[in-house]
């Protein structure tokens, strides 16, 4: 019996692979500094476990397939603060973003279509569509410019009669980067020119430091009908584990049919949404606390970086992290080594190697992906371990 072609062609998750290595240094003894997955480490509000404490049913039913309405509204009521204002039937509840870009992909493009994503990009993006056989094209970008978006003409020239979308995070993972408007605008532009989707993933949009906003594609005009906004509580609301996503849309005819894909799968888990519902509803109070919270631990991370020789990265404007480039040859052998063989007092750093997070072979290999979501106290210790790391690593 053979296994799909499609199934065997995903790439396997950088950020995940080197896990069973962690584990088992740990099972041994060795601390691991986890700097290698966004997983926040700021406490689930508390309105999120009230609101299903207080769920009062004796049976917990199956939810609408498109969403639980009391969520479908606290998600519009949140747009609603920036302006944007999206009807009931333009949002649908999903099984975190993860679901929501699968989902989107399936619904705008076939089988060998293509979609431009600015890389290094979040790695995942390549299993959402790899997964259904669309095909991801990269537009490069660079750690000297901030890795922000070349020109207009370059992005042009990588359009094809199979191109579908322009897929995009922002604020970047894993870059940090957050968009200039004029960036958007040119998105906009390109997308209505070659009657392209833009698909923006919103889920760090809040995190954006040094006085910056992070706008929402939802804000450019003359591109409604062709914008979709993945959103997400996993990060800014610190629930991973929740899995609850969204899209947004005012193409109703988009909404409409991916809501066949949500019928399919019947519905979202019913308490989680209950929760969610909830943290859609803190105040812009609660987002500044996290921000600087946020700002504090980058301010760690980049002023470590900056001290130790042959390192050179940009400082990240969003998001919760940053891209390094190490001087070593292979940043992967470095992660295993640092596991493996190196610990100060017991205690190491796990870090992603970057080169997982490029489609074009060859870049990425001596890089990093640093997630600081660890307290401060807990980043000033990985960072030191880090640097004495690499001082060993390279003597």
């Amino acid at each position: 019996m053979e296994l799909s072609k499609r199934v065997l062609e995903m790439q396997e998750s950088p950020v995940r692979k080197l896990v069973p290595i962690a584990t088992r240094v740990k099972k041994q003894g060795k601390k691991v500094f986890h700097l290698n997955i966004g997983q926040p480490d700021i406490e689930t509000p508390k309105v999120f476990m009230e609101a299903i404490n207080n769920y009062d049913s004796k049976v917990i039913n199956y939810s609408f397939s498109q969403g639980e309405p009391k969520l479908i509204n606290s998600i519009r009521a949140y747009f609603k603060r920036d302006g944007i204002i999206f009807d009931e039937d333009e949002v649908l509840i999903t099984n975190g973003g993860s679901e929501a870009l699968t989902f989107t992909t399936i619904a705008i493009c076939d089988p060998g279509d293509e979609i431009l994503v600015p890389e290094p990009f979040y790695t995942n993006y390549n299993g959402f569509t790899g997964g259904v056989n669309v095909n991801i094209k990269p537009i490069t970008t660079l750690a000297q410019d901030g890795f922000h978006l070349p020109s207009k003409s370059e992005i042009i020239k990588l359009i094809t009669p199979k191109t579908k979308a322009i897929l995009f995070s922002n604020p970047g993972n894993p870059t940090g980067t957050i968009l200039r408007l004029d960036e958007m605008e040119m998105i906009a532009e390109i997308a209505k020119e070659f009657d392209l989707f833009i698909i923006s993933d919103e889920v760090y949009r809040g995190f954006a430091f040094d006085g910056l906003k992070g706008i929402s594609m939802g804000s450019i005009k003359g591109v409604e009908d062709r914008t979709i906004i993945i959103e997400s509580v996993s990060k800014r609301y610190s629930a991973c584990g929740a899995r609850i996503g969204s899209i947004q849309s005012k193409n109703k005819k988009l909404i409409k049919n991916i809501l066949k894909l949500c019928q399919a799968r019947l519905c979202v888990a019913t308490l989680e949404q209950v929760g969610a519902a909830e943290l859609y509803k803190l105040d812009d109070e609660y987002t500044a606390m996290i921000k600087d919270e946020y700002q504090k631990r980058r301010d760690i991370v980049y002023s470590t970086l900056q001290k130790i020789p042959g390192i050179v990265c940009e400082k990240p404007s969003g998001a919760f992290y940053l891209v390094a480039k190490l001087p070593v040859e292979d940043a992967e052998e470095f992660v295993i080594w640092m596991l493996e063989e190196f610990d100060v007092d017991g205690e190491t750093v796990m870090l992603s190697p970057a080169e997982g997070f490029y489609a074009t072979e060859g870049l990425g290999k001596d890089e990093v992906r640093i997630a600081y979501v660890l307290n401060t106290d807990a980043m000033i210790r990985a960072m030191y371990i880090l640097e004495k790391g690499l001082e060993k690593y390279n003597s």
